[in-house]
């Protein structure tokens, strides 16, 4: 039986093209973030900057790709490849609309894919990119082990996506987002940190905004270990 939440974001659900409107209007948009979960929506700006500090000739994957969010920071001549993965391949054709309109269309592939069964090789993308996912996968940990699973060794990990242990004030947005199909259980900070180092990951950040934390890490040359799983004590998952 195929998991409903894969289902939720197989097209193009309304809330995609509000989060990549509020993402292209950062005034508005900003202050919309600001009200909603409370986060400061430069910190995404700064997040995706990554991808335009990646050389000429870098292999780049983000997933999901969603409207293009990660790719609007690709510059025209920048030499890179990118591949842009979803589940849904609408979201994908969005993607690619965007990199035409923005002149970097010559850069972009996309690629249809789960998350938790990425059809790369072992360490063939020197950056990953995950920006607000992970909360809407029915396995974030499997994510992540896929998502490292494919980077190479010294290359970087960076996303973001919403935390259960953020506090209450969110837990209805969690109830709602799990009701209609778009949201999935979820990872705390302490989580995502867990998950990151035990999948060989060094110089681990997480940088936490309101409902939001924007995690980054380093893949280093250790051996992967089986990810910690998700405690059911979490407080959000107990509301």
């Amino acid at each position: 039986m195929r998991n409903p939440l894969a289902r939720g974001w197989e097209g193009d659900p309304l809330w995609g093209s509000v989060y990549d409107w509020t993402v292209e209007h950062r005034v508005v948009g900003g202050a919309l973030w600001k009200v909603a979960i409370q986060s400061e929506l430069g910190k995404l700006y700064a997040a995706a900057a990554e991808v335009a500090a990646a050389p000429a000739g870098s292999r780049v994957l983000d997933v999901p790709c969603g409207g293009g969010v990660a790719m609007r920071a690709l510059m025209p001549g920048q030499g890179v490849r990118f591949i842009a993965a979803d589940i849904s391949e609408r979201m994908i054709d969005r993607t690619v609309k965007r990199a035409q309109a923005s002149g970097v269309a010559d850069q972009v592939t996309g690629q249809v894919a789960d998350v938790a069964h990425l059809p790369f090789d072992d360490s063939s993308f020197d950056l990953v990119t995950s920006f607000t996912g992970l909360h809407c996968f029915p396995d974030p940990a499997r994510a992540v082990i896929e998502m490292t699973r494919v980077l190479k060794p010294g290359g970087v990990i960076t996303g973001s996506t919403l935390i259960t242990d953020a506090g209450l004030r969110y837990a209805g947005m969690w109830r709602g987002g799990r009701f209609t199909g778009l949201l999935g259980p979820g990872c705390s900070s302490t989580e995502i940190r867990l998950w990151l180092t035990g999948q060989g990951m060094d110089e681990v950040t997480l940088t936490v905004s309101g409902a939001m934390g924007y995690f980054r890490g380093v893949k280093g040359q250790s051996s992967p270990t089986k990810p910690l799983r998700r405690k059911k004590t979490d407080r959000a998952q107990k509301d």
